[in-house]
């Protein structure tokens, strides 16, 4: 199976989609006249790039879309497809199934497409060729043109051979290149008038230009020791400017970086001084409560005294009798008391105060442990007074540790400070250093930037007074011979001033002129190279011509006596006897006044010419020939090349029509017989046609005025 199924929608009498599916063998599509059977046919010859619109009975596009009826309005678009088999490689497409879609619209719009991807009908043609199919040839037959061959000219009975012998493709080929030689022969002789008048000015215009020749050189001299002069220069300043520019870069960097290390120092500086007035004010309170405790201590040892006053008193109330006879201990006590006393007096730190003033205490209580048990009232209650004074001196002791221990702290949190600030201000100090050292240095190099500056500046000056751009010497090397390279300064300067005065004495140059000169001599080897190429694709158009003409020939030739040969044995049977041979055409040269007039290659090509005689009649033309003779003729002539060259498969609509009862039997017979090589679709009214079918398909108008189709599977 080949041809798969055939799919329309809106197309002519179809106005539904419609689907018919092609088994292997012969299909046969059957129905009463008017029912729109022989749509199918037209459906299949315009998906295969049909243009003509009369050729599928029709007189313009819409023709082939549903123009509706009373009872189903019209559609806007005709669409058909065909699907194809080709798990055997039958078309040159990597696809299992080939599709062809085909649509129109009532704008007048269409659209190709080869498996759903849109082409131009020209590739669909040439697509179709290499597989022997298209519109034109015997690949479909349709209604009423069952003596299509008969009727049909040499030339186009040769198209139609060479179609189904699958050399349509290599005719399309020659004759594109044939139309090519021909474009590349006018552009040749176009191309060889216009050099031949392009020559003269050139000739002018080359006389002309040669004039400044001598001027090119001397500016080509001068250009190259202006650059060899003031490029070195520049290039030089250049590289001293790199130079400096980064460094000036990196200082104003750490310039910033050293600032800013400042600033902190700064910020630092700020919190120490901060810290000072509060350590001082509390050092200055300290020192106040100190004072308060030393006066204190001052009241303290006149207390004392009075206490040594009162002891010395208690003695003598004690040597009068008080005070046992012989008590000299007591009597050591008492002095012991007077010596510890004084020397307290004496005494500035509080811990040895402190220490004399227990000592006292301790002597005191043993003076009055010795006593006499009946010591009066009054001398404990001033043993008592001693001992709250005692107490009171005490505390007073205490205190005065504390404050001298937070003085002695604050002392230390001063020292720090002074210490911290000194530190601060040093680094502060030294940081200032260091920034002025860098300051001083990019003063230096912003001198030294200055300065190149200066320099270049002078050197554009030079170059605006001689037209030079500075940026054309701004390149990283300069060229020169070694003559120049060993010329001095001054040497260059004196000769590059006498190029100067030479060139003022030739003149200026016409720029119009040598511009159109250069533009001449470009479009002269242009036309130059264009002749070139166009002979050179002259010759490979020609030499694919005549390979093209050559293989054509051969295998028309050789194929059409295999043809013949077939055509002998079918003759022989449809026509019991007779002989029929198909022949090239003779074809004489076009004279004019005489002289042989050359035609075209392509319509030299030599046409078809039709011979038969038959049995029991004498035939001197074809016309003589009666319908159904034609239409036996022609299916002979149809199944000797399919025989040759059997096609994938055929349409062929009412083909059958003019033949008798007997005749159909033989073309049903035939049907039957090539069925085994070839797919057929046949649209027939002949009831032994249909019985040669594998599937009928019915179809019929129904009350809407559409086509409808009904399919029958018939077992064999």
């Amino acid at each position: 199976m080949f041809l798969k199924r055939l799919e329309l929608n809106g197309f002519k009498s179809f106005a539904g989609k419609t689907d018919l599916s092609f088994p292997e063998g012969i299909t046969a599509i059957v129905g009463p006249n008017g029912s729109g059977k022989s749509n199918v046919t037209d459906a299949i010859r315009w998906l295969l790039g049909e243009r003509e619109a009369k050729n599928l009975r029709g007189v313009k596009a819409d023709d082939l879309i549903f123009a509706g009826t009373p009872k189903r309005p019209r559609v806007g678009l005709a669409q058909a497809t065909l699907y194809f088999d080709n798990s055997s490689g039958f078309f040159p497409v990597d696809y299992k199934e080939v599709s062809i879609s085909r649509k129109v619209s009532r704008d007048g719009t269409s659209e190709f497409s080869l498996n759903k991807s849109e082409i131009r009908l020209k590739d669909l043609v040439d697509f179709l060729a290499k597989v022997r199919l298209g519109a034109r040839g015997l690949t479909i037959i349709g209604q009423g043109e069952s003596d299509l061959f008969i009727k049909a000219s040499p030339r186009d009975r040769r198209e139609m051979i060479e179609e189904v012998l699958g050399l349509k493709e290599y005719q399309l080929k020659k004759i594109a290149s044939i139309r090519s030689l021909k474009n590349t022969s006018f552009n040749l002789e176009k191309v060889g008038a216009m050099l031949e008048e392009l020559k003269p000015r050139l000739r002018l215009l080359r006389k002309q230009v040669n004039r400044w020749g001598e001027r090119a050189e001397l500016e080509k001299e001068l250009r190259l020791l202006e650059n060899w002069h003031f490029g070195t220069r520049f290039i030089a300043l250049g590289k001293e400017l790199k130079t400096t520019e980064p460094e000036l870069k990196k200082l104003h960097e750490e310039i910033k970086t050293k600032e800013t290390e400042l600033r902190a120092l700064e910020k630092e500086k700020v919190e120490v001084d901060k810290s000072e007035p509060e350590h001082r004010e509390k050092i200055e309170l300290l020192r106040g409560k100190r004072q308060v405790i030393m006066n204190k201590r001052a009241e303290l040892q006149r207390e004392i005294g009075r206490v040594e006053a009162q002891i010395e008193l208690l003695k003598e109330t004690l040597q009068k009798g008080k005070v046992k006879a012989g008590s000299e201990e007591i009597e050591r006590r008492v002095n012991e008391v007077r010596r510890l006393a004084e020397k307290a007096l004496g005494e500035t730190k509080l811990e040895n105060l402190h220490s004399y003033i227990q000592k006292i205490i301790d002597e005191i209580k043993n003076i009055f442990e010795s006593e006499d048990k009946e010591t009066p009232a009054r001398v404990m209650g001033l043993e008592k007074s001693r001992e709250n004074f005692i107490s009171n001196i005490a505390q007073l002791d205490k205190e005065l540790r504390t404050l001298e221990e937070e003085e002695n702290n604050f002392t230390k949190s001063i020292e720090n400070f002074n210490q911290e600030f000194r530190k601060v201000f040093e680094r502060m100090d030294a940081k200032r250093r260091e920034i002025e050292a860098l300051e001083n240095k990019e003063k230096t190099l912003l001198f030294e930037k200055e300065r190149i500056e200066l320099k270049r500046k002078d050197l554009e000056e030079q170059l605006g007074q001689i037209g030079r751009n500075p940026s054309e010497f701004e390149k990283t090397d300069v060229e020169a011979g070694e003559e120049v390279k060993a010329m001095s300064d001054d040497g260059i300067m004196k000769r590059m001033f006498r190029l100067r005065s030479e060139l003022a004495g030739i003149g200026d140059v016409d720029e119009g002129i040598v511009k159109e000169a250069k533009e001449t001599e470009s479009r002269f080897e242009f036309l130059e190279n264009q002749i070139h190429d166009l002979e050179i694709a002259s010759g490979d158009l020609k030499n694919l011509i005549k390979d093209l003409d050559h293989k054509v020939h051969t295998e028309f030739e050789a194929s059409l006596r295999q043809v013949n040969e077939e055509l002998a044995k079918f003759i022989q049977a449809m026509f019991e006897g007779g002989k029929a041979k198909l022949k090239l055409e003779d074809l004489k040269p076009i004279t004019l006044e005489g002289e042989p007039v050359k035609e075209p290659m392509e319509e030299m090509e030599a046409g078809i010419e039709v011979e038969v005689m038959l049995a029991k009649k004498r035939i001197g033309s074809l016309d003589l020939l009666s319908g159904g003779e034609r239409s036996l003729l022609s299916i002979a002539i149809l199944f000797a090349l399919v025989s040759v060259s059997p096609p994938p498969f055929l349409v062929l609509d009412e083909v059958d029509a003019a033949l008798d009862s007997r005749n159909a039997g033989r073309f049903g017979e035939l049907l039957k017989e090539f069925a085994k090589r070839t797919q057929f679709i046949i649209v027939t009214h002949n009831q032994t046609t249909m019985t040669a079918a594998n599937v009928l398909y019915g179809v019929t108008m129904g009350d809407d005025g559409t086509s409808k189709v009904v399919s029958l599977k018939l077992e064999k």
